[in-house]
């Protein structure tokens, strides 16, 4: 399952760095953007001046900016992240018909509500996500599609 939304890549994304769950969602990107159509921007600091809206809006909520210059915000600019590094169904979810409200609604009292959620309850979940695709990328990279393969280096013997 695919999202209907056609960003043009590369995407970034701009996010609160200073915010346990956006950070630890955006580490996750970031190891799953291995085609790179990302790119991740902390608009955290107090001088950051860049992006495609103010500081206190990108701070309000995330955004996405693709090379054409759309922007996407909030629940979308999740869906655009997601699309990007394969998480399609993750997307397509957060946009049918029965979810999209319900996450339309969810998204903002999150975000404004952010700073209070506890370590103890984000980082378990980052975690274990990030240590599972950890897994799964030394798996493909030890995998090969016919003969012996290297698994210090993923790369076919040359036998």
């Amino acid at each position: 399952m695919t999202s209907d939304l056609q960003p043009r890549y590369p995407v970034a994304l701009y996010y609160d760095g200073a915010c346990r769950l956006c950070a630890g969602e955006m580490r996750n990107l970031m190891t799953r953007n291995t085609e790179g159509k990302l790119r991740f921007t902390d608009c955290s600091p107090a001088d950051f001046s860049a992006g495609p809206a103010p500081r206190a809006e990108l701070m309000r909520q995330m955004h996405a900016q693709d090379a054409d210059g759309t922007v996407f915000t909030g629940v979308a600019a999740l869906r655009v992240a997601y699309d990007a590094v394969g998480l399609g169904a993750m997307s397509g979810l957060l946009g049918l018909p029965v979810i999209a409200p319900l996450a339309a609604r969810a998204y903002p009292v999150l975000a404004r509500h952010r700073y209070l959620l506890p370590r103890w309850l984000i980082a378990p979940v980052f975690e274990h996500v990030l240590q599972r695709a950890a897994r799964r990328a030394a798996r493909r990279a030890t995998a090969c599609t016919s003969g012996a393969c290297d698994r210090t280096t993923g790369h076919r013997d040359a036998a």
